[in-house]
């Protein structure tokens, strides 16, 4: 199964209004973190612990921007096809960051959820994912909400048998099944769509991220790889965000 912390309040799929404006959520597809280290002759464990780094500065400058939500892609369900040494690295990673952003999470007022499947992490990952998720769980500030094993098409798979199971009880009906029930069987409920997606190295594919949530967030890609992006930078593709117009499909 799947795991988040649900958030206290629902937005609707399409913001109407001056909403449609308002920058309140970004997702990143953190990529090049292996040719970041291959291009310096490291190893790609080195890759992913300058990552972290980054991530580190992109979640504080997220704070300081003020935004509601900050999803960070950080490990696919397609990722498992890596090499063991590699994958113990990147959980090694995750354990020591899970513990080691807890004072700073608790002085910036950061709420953490994590989304995906829990099904192929160990128990001591587990463990304190749901520790930090429990201690944040009251914060009231930036959303960091963290995409671990996750799948666009594995989500949209759950939500599916979610819908199905109340179906089969009786306590939904096929023909009630709209966007609205689709959305809140999703990993996200309760969390508005991303307005903006960035992808760092230069790739031109969302990579199963978000399928449904990114419906109409507007796209920002950079050729830097992950462990070089920067705070300029996440200023730069929120100053071409705001550039831009969103119609969601009607005339302005």
């Amino acid at each position: 199964m799947f795991f988040w912390s649900r958030a206290s309040k629902k937005s609707s799929i399409i913001p109407t209004g001056p909403e449609a404006n308002r920058l309140r959520h970004v997702a990143i597809i953190m990529d090049g973190n292996g040719r970041w280290a291959q291009k310096r002759g490291l190893p790609r464990a080195a890759g992913h612990r300058e990552g972290v780094k980054a991530v580190e500065k992109i979640v504080a400058e997220a704070v300081r921007l003020r935004l509601e939500v900050l999803t960070l892609y950080c490990f696919s369900n397609e990722n498992w096809k890596r090499p063991q040494v590699e994958l113990d690295a990147l959980m090694a990673l995750l354990e020591h960051f899970m513990v080691s952003s807890r004072p700073k999470f608790m002085e910036q007022n950061i709420r953490l959820r994590v989304i995906g499947r829990r099904e192929g992490l160990t128990g001591s990952a587990l463990s304190k994912i749901d520790e930090t998720i429990a201690m944040t769980g009251q914060n009231s500030g930036l959303t960091l909400q963290l995409a671990i094993n996750y799948g666009g098409r594995q989500e949209l798979v759950d939500a599916a048998r979610t819908l199905a199971g109340k179906a089969q009880e009786g306590t939904l009906k096929p023909e009630e099944i709209d966007e609205e029930q689709l959305a809140a069987a999703l990993y996200t409920t309760g969390i508005p769509d991303p307005d903006l997606l960035i992808r760092t190295a230069g790739e031109m594919r969302l990579s199963n991220f978000l399928l449904w949530q990114l419906s109409y967030a507007e796209l920002w890609v950079t050729d830097v790889c992950w462990p070089d992006f920067d705070e300029a930078k996440l200023r730069k593709a929120i100053t071409a965000f705001q550039g831009r117009t969103r119609r969601f499909g009607a005339v302005k």
